[in-house]
């Protein structure tokens, strides 16, 4: 059974959480800032151990991003994206204004784009959208 626990991801989890998948290495300092600058953290535990994390940054009234959802190898293909997935849904659902349109946002890795669809997540571009579009900046 997945246990959720929210906004106590701490470093050394989110850190092997992105290693278990092979996510690029983040420096410490670099990794505890994007956590205290999150709006919300969910963990997923299974019988204690954690599993999988979810991450949601933005401004929290007109945009935010699904910025990490990463579940470990072992662990995929037994819900427990899904359960993650759903939270982060009922988080940003439950701080939108009310009478407003909030947009949620994310990056999925390539070949993922089939998980995303089920919650109602839509490829870019299309024919009102342009592509989604990134740019590095590297000191």
């Amino acid at each position: 059974m997945v246990t959720l626990v929210e906004n106590s991801l701490d470093l050394e989890t989110y850190l092997g959480l992105r290693a278990s998948v092979g996510w690029k290495l983040l420096k410490k300092s670099q990794a505890q800032k994007a956590l205290d600058n999150s709006l919300f953290t969910l963990t997923a535990y299974i019988d204690g151990k954690p599993v999988g994390m979810g991450r949601i940054v933005g401004d929290g009234a007109v945009i935010c991003y699904v910025q990490d959802l990463v579940v470990r190898p072992e662990y995929q293909m037994h819900g427990v994206g899904r359960v993650i997935m759903e939270r982060l849904i009922e988080f940003v659902t439950a701080i939108k204004e009310k009478d407003t349109e909030m947009m949620m946002c994310l990056m999925c890795a390539k070949g993922r784009e089939h998980f995303y669809e089920k919650f109602g997540f839509i490829g870019r571009p299309t024919e009102d959208l342009g592509p989604g579009m990134i740019q590095y900046i590297r000191y």
